[in-house]
């Protein structure tokens, strides 16, 4: 599983192979340059949605419920999720986890619509987990998270993210459910992983956490493009006459003999 936010990175992930692509609320760093992913609602998340979805012709896509669709107002949660499904084109939804977490996955899986859920750091409530820093590495608190991912299976979800915790306790919890578990910052033993495209391509020059893997410097790539196309441009190199168009001799002729 991979993020994308647009239509030329959705059709990308999914032209080689990717199996799930979440439009995720990621989209307020590494898109938008905001601070925080509570920072985007509705409107940013189903604009993005909708582009990736003319991309996306294969791969599973999930759209990633902002911070105040569900979380803060509760009572709008089915009805922002099935705008993700309606109008977006989205296969699914992702939730994370919060204190009415359970009761608004259940209310939409009975809608029929398909929830993924997310355990162990969920950067919208992050700053109640303490910040952004591995969940589980106590045992009461591992087992609070294994609990949880739990009561998401019984709910309803169809899979977890398994986010920031020790290797051991996501494969303790990748054993216990019987639906898939996808891990970022979560080791191997998940039956799948997801990162954050911008990061594992090097699209953003940001600070990584320990988890992130670059598996390609598109940041050096499009920089280097970049100033290539700028010192051609001023020293009159582009575009050269492979890169125009010509005019007919006589055409021309006749429009340079025009007074």
């Amino acid at each position: 599983m991979l993020t994308a936010y647009d239509y030329p990175m959705g059709r990308l992930l999914d032209e080689a192979g990717v199996d799930i692509v979440l439009v995720g609320d990621s989209v307020a760093n590494v898109v938008l340059g905001l601070e925080s992913t509570t920072d985007v609602g509705m409107t940013e998340m189903l604009h993005h949605a909708k582009a990736v979805r003319r991309g996306v012709k294969r791969a599973l896509l999930v759209g990633d419920m902002p911070f105040d669709s569900y979380q803060t107002h509760t009572e709008d949660a089915l009805m922002n999720a099935k705008r993700f499904i309606d109008e977006a084109g989205c296969d699914a939804v992702k939730l994370e986890w919060f204190d009415q977490c359970l009761d608004v996955a259940e209310n939409i899986v009975k809608a029929g619509i398909a929830v993924m859920g997310h355990v162990g750091l969920t950067p919208q409530t992050a700053e109640k987990l303490g910040g952004f820093k591995v969940q589980g590495k106590e045992a009461a608190d591992a087992q609070l998270i294994l609990k949880h991912a739990q009561a998401l299976e019984e709910a309803g979800c169809f899979s977890i993210v398994l986010e920031c915790m020790p290797s051991e306790l996501a494969q303790l919890i990748t054993k216990k459910l019987s639906i898939p578990t996808i891990g970022i910052g979560a080791g191997v033993h998940c039956d799948g992983q997801v990162l954050v495209t911008h990061d594992a391509l090097g699209l953003i020059s940001r600070h990584h956490p320990k988890f992130v893997k670059t598996f390609f410097d598109l940041n050096k790539g499009v920089l280097d493009g970049v100033k290539v196309y700028c010192d051609e441009v001023r020293n009159g190199q582009f575009p050269d006459e492979e890169h125009s168009f010509g005019m007919n001799a006589a055409e021309l002729e006749k429009l340079e003999g025009e007074k």
